[in-house]
Protein backbone atom coordinates (compact mmCIF):
# COMPACT_ATOMS: atom_id res chain seq x y z
CA UNK A 1 0.00 0.00 0.00
CA UNK A 2 1.36 3.54 -0.89
CA UNK A 3 0.66 6.75 0.68
CA UNK A 4 -1.65 9.23 -1.44
CA UNK A 5 0.98 12.07 -1.24
CA UNK A 6 4.55 12.82 -0.14
CA UNK A 7 4.21 13.24 3.96
CA UNK A 8 5.50 16.85 4.93
CA UNK A 9 9.40 16.63 5.68
CA UNK A 10 10.25 16.93 9.55
CA UNK A 11 10.72 21.27 10.68
CA UNK A 12 13.87 20.82 11.96
CA UNK A 13 15.78 24.00 13.84
CA UNK A 14 19.41 24.43 13.86
CA UNK A 15 21.48 24.55 17.06
CA UNK A 16 24.59 26.20 18.54
CA UNK A 17 26.30 22.74 18.94
CA UNK A 18 25.71 21.94 14.79
CA UNK A 19 22.58 19.90 14.91
CA UNK A 20 19.16 20.23 13.85
CA UNK A 21 16.59 19.94 16.62
CA UNK A 22 12.91 18.46 15.25
CA UNK A 23 10.12 20.15 16.28
CA UNK A 24 7.31 18.14 17.51
CA UNK A 25 4.71 20.45 18.75
CA UNK A 26 3.98 24.19 20.08
CA UNK A 27 2.51 25.29 22.94
CA UNK A 28 2.16 29.35 23.35
CA UNK A 29 1.90 30.94 27.26
CA UNK A 30 -0.90 34.04 26.95
CA UNK A 31 -0.55 36.93 29.07
CA UNK A 32 3.04 35.98 30.90
CA UNK A 33 3.97 39.64 31.68
CA UNK A 34 1.61 42.06 33.98
CA UNK A 35 2.25 45.07 31.47
CA UNK A 36 1.03 43.11 28.64
CA UNK A 37 -1.58 41.61 30.56
CA UNK A 38 -2.91 45.27 31.46
CA UNK A 39 -1.95 46.66 27.47
CA UNK A 40 -4.59 43.83 26.53
CA UNK A 41 -7.10 45.10 29.15
CA UNK A 42 -6.80 42.35 31.67
CA UNK A 43 -5.56 42.03 35.36
CA UNK A 44 -2.57 40.28 35.50
CA UNK A 45 -3.04 38.35 39.41
CA UNK A 46 -0.93 35.57 39.05
CA UNK A 47 -3.62 33.03 37.78
CA UNK A 48 -2.88 29.67 36.35
CA UNK A 49 -1.11 29.87 32.95
CA UNK A 50 -3.21 29.11 30.41
CA UNK A 51 -1.81 27.65 26.95
CA UNK A 52 -2.39 28.07 23.22
CA UNK A 53 -1.03 25.77 20.43
CA UNK A 54 0.39 26.21 16.70
CA UNK A 55 1.41 23.74 14.11
CA UNK A 56 5.35 23.08 13.66
CA UNK A 57 4.49 24.43 9.98
CA UNK A 58 4.73 27.64 11.22
CA UNK A 59 8.48 27.90 11.88
CA UNK A 60 10.36 30.11 10.13
CA UNK A 61 14.41 30.28 11.15
CA UNK A 62 16.36 33.51 12.00
CA UNK A 63 17.05 35.48 8.05
CA UNK A 64 13.76 34.05 6.67
CA UNK A 65 10.50 36.13 5.66
CA UNK A 66 7.14 36.52 7.23
CA UNK A 67 4.64 36.89 4.08
CA UNK A 68 2.10 39.03 5.56
CA UNK A 69 -0.95 36.48 6.01
CA UNK A 70 -4.41 37.21 4.33
CA UNK A 71 -7.36 38.35 6.21
CA UNK A 72 -5.90 40.40 8.33
CA UNK A 73 -5.08 44.30 8.64
CA UNK A 74 -3.66 44.47 12.17
CA UNK A 75 -0.77 41.88 12.09
CA UNK A 76 1.23 41.94 15.32
CA UNK A 77 5.10 41.01 16.74
CA UNK A 78 4.91 39.48 19.81
CA UNK A 79 9.03 38.75 20.81
CA UNK A 80 9.27 35.60 23.15
CA UNK A 81 11.87 33.12 25.10
CA UNK A 82 11.11 29.95 23.67
CA UNK A 83 12.12 27.00 25.09
CA UNK A 84 12.89 23.62 23.69
CA UNK A 85 11.70 20.23 25.45
CA UNK A 86 14.03 17.55 25.89
CA UNK A 87 13.41 15.06 28.24
CA UNK A 88 9.35 13.31 28.13
CA UNK A 89 7.66 13.37 31.23
CA UNK A 90 4.20 14.27 32.93
CA UNK A 91 3.21 16.05 35.83
CA UNK A 92 6.70 16.91 36.79
CA UNK A 93 7.69 18.62 39.93
CA UNK A 94 8.87 22.13 39.52
CA UNK A 95 12.21 21.66 41.20
CA UNK A 96 12.72 18.94 38.17
CA UNK A 97 11.55 20.91 35.53
CA UNK A 98 14.63 22.52 34.04
CA UNK A 99 15.98 18.88 33.55
CA UNK A 100 13.58 18.26 30.99
CA UNK A 101 15.16 21.67 29.28
CA UNK A 102 17.08 20.72 26.17
CA UNK A 103 17.60 24.38 25.47
CA UNK A 104 16.04 28.10 24.64
CA UNK A 105 15.70 30.42 21.82
CA UNK A 106 14.66 34.05 20.69
CA UNK A 107 11.35 33.75 19.43
CA UNK A 108 8.31 35.90 17.74
CA UNK A 109 4.58 35.13 18.22
CA UNK A 110 3.55 36.86 15.11
CA UNK A 111 -0.41 37.35 15.75
CA UNK A 112 -3.18 38.64 13.31
CA UNK A 113 -4.44 40.69 16.12
CA UNK A 114 -7.54 41.78 14.56
CA UNK A 115 -9.30 38.01 14.18
CA UNK A 116 -7.79 37.25 17.97
CA UNK A 117 -9.73 40.10 19.34
CA UNK A 118 -13.17 39.26 17.63
CA UNK A 119 -12.32 35.54 18.28
CA UNK A 120 -12.00 36.56 21.82
CA UNK A 121 -15.00 39.32 22.29
CA UNK A 122 -17.20 36.30 20.97
CA UNK A 123 -15.85 33.50 23.57
CA UNK A 124 -14.08 31.64 20.88
CA UNK A 125 -10.74 29.76 20.21
CA UNK A 126 -7.68 32.00 18.83
CA UNK A 127 -6.76 29.38 16.31
CA UNK A 128 -7.38 32.10 13.35
CA UNK A 129 -5.57 34.85 15.06
CA UNK A 130 -2.44 32.75 16.58
CA UNK A 131 -1.91 29.77 14.06
CA UNK A 132 -0.92 31.43 10.92
CA UNK A 133 1.27 30.52 8.14
CA UNK A 134 4.90 31.63 8.74
CA UNK A 135 3.97 32.64 12.27
CA UNK A 136 6.63 31.36 14.76
CA UNK A 137 10.07 32.85 13.96
CA UNK A 138 12.52 31.16 16.08
CA UNK A 139 16.33 31.92 16.05
CA UNK A 140 19.17 29.38 16.99
CA UNK A 141 18.94 27.23 19.55
CA UNK A 142 21.04 26.92 22.42
CA UNK A 143 21.59 24.34 25.10
CA UNK A 144 20.29 25.30 28.55
CA UNK A 145 23.83 26.47 29.50
CA UNK A 146 23.40 29.56 28.00
CA UNK A 147 21.03 30.86 30.12
CA UNK A 148 20.52 28.25 33.09
CA UNK A 149 17.52 28.84 34.98
CA UNK A 150 16.38 31.39 32.39
CA UNK A 151 14.92 33.76 35.14
CA UNK A 152 16.89 36.50 34.74
CA UNK A 153 17.98 38.41 31.42
CA UNK A 154 17.02 41.02 28.96
CA UNK A 155 14.45 40.77 26.15
CA UNK A 156 14.08 43.40 23.50
CA UNK A 157 12.24 43.87 20.09
CA UNK A 158 13.20 46.61 17.01
CA UNK A 159 11.36 46.65 13.91
CA UNK A 160 13.38 49.13 11.36
CA UNK A 161 15.94 50.00 14.18
CA UNK A 162 13.33 51.33 16.61
CA UNK A 163 12.75 49.88 19.82
CA UNK A 164 9.34 48.55 20.40
CA UNK A 165 9.85 45.84 23.31
CA UNK A 166 11.94 46.24 25.79
CA UNK A 167 11.71 44.32 28.83
CA UNK A 168 13.52 41.45 31.44
CA UNK A 169 13.10 37.56 31.53
CA UNK A 170 12.72 38.60 35.34
CA UNK A 171 9.65 39.97 35.08
CA UNK A 172 7.65 36.52 33.58
CA UNK A 173 4.67 36.27 35.75
CA UNK A 174 4.96 32.02 35.70
CA UNK A 175 9.02 31.86 35.27
CA UNK A 176 10.09 28.56 32.79
CA UNK A 177 10.63 25.84 35.53
CA UNK A 178 6.86 26.45 36.63
CA UNK A 179 5.32 27.43 33.09
CA UNK A 180 7.21 23.22 32.25
CA UNK A 181 5.25 21.84 35.21
CA UNK A 182 2.22 23.23 34.77
CA UNK A 183 2.16 22.17 31.10
CA UNK A 184 3.63 18.70 32.06
CA UNK A 185 -0.27 17.94 34.49
CA UNK A 186 -1.69 18.86 30.87
CA UNK A 187 0.04 16.98 28.16
CA UNK A 188 2.85 14.53 28.23
CA UNK A 189 5.55 16.48 27.13
CA UNK A 190 8.18 15.04 24.53
CA UNK A 191 11.46 15.93 23.15
CA UNK A 192 10.61 18.17 20.12
CA UNK A 193 8.39 20.61 21.89
CA UNK A 194 8.09 23.82 22.12
CA UNK A 195 7.13 26.73 24.49
CA UNK A 196 6.66 30.43 23.44
CA UNK A 197 6.95 31.87 27.17
CA UNK A 198 4.64 35.04 26.76
CA UNK A 199 5.71 38.52 25.39
CA UNK A 200 6.41 41.99 27.38
CA UNK A 201 4.83 44.59 26.85
CA UNK A 202 5.15 46.90 23.15
CA UNK A 203 3.22 44.76 20.78
CA UNK A 204 2.25 46.62 17.67
CA UNK A 205 1.15 46.36 13.95
CA UNK A 206 3.75 45.76 10.87
CA UNK A 207 3.57 46.36 7.27
CA UNK A 208 5.76 44.64 4.32
CA UNK A 209 9.20 45.41 4.21
CA UNK A 210 9.57 46.14 7.94
CA UNK A 211 12.48 44.49 9.46
CA UNK A 212 12.34 43.16 12.98
CA UNK A 213 15.27 42.10 15.44
CA UNK A 214 14.86 40.39 18.60
CA UNK A 215 16.93 39.57 21.10
CA UNK A 216 17.34 38.04 24.43
CA UNK A 217 20.58 38.35 26.75
CA UNK A 218 22.95 35.26 25.77
CA UNK A 219 21.17 33.64 22.94
CA UNK A 220 21.85 34.38 19.22
CA UNK A 221 19.37 36.99 17.87
CA UNK A 222 15.97 36.68 15.16
CA UNK A 223 15.93 38.41 12.41
CA UNK A 224 13.15 38.32 9.91
CA UNK A 225 11.20 40.73 7.15
CA UNK A 226 8.02 41.17 6.44
CA UNK A 227 7.09 39.83 3.12
CA UNK A 228 4.40 40.91 0.28
CA UNK A 229 0.94 39.34 1.42
CA UNK A 230 0.82 35.71 1.25
CA UNK A 231 -1.07 33.94 -1.96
Amino acid sequence: MSVLFDPLPPVLIPTADGNDYPVRRIFCVGRNYAEHAREMGFDPDREPPFFFTKWPETVIRSGGVVPYPQATDNFHYEVELVVAIGKSGRAIPVEQALDHVWGYAVGLDMTRRDLQLEARGKGRPWDTGKNVEASSPIGLLHPAEALGDATKGAIRLTVNGAVRQESDLAKLIWPVADVVAFLSTLYRLEPGDLIYTGTPAGVGAVVEGDVMHATIEGLAPLDVIVGASAE
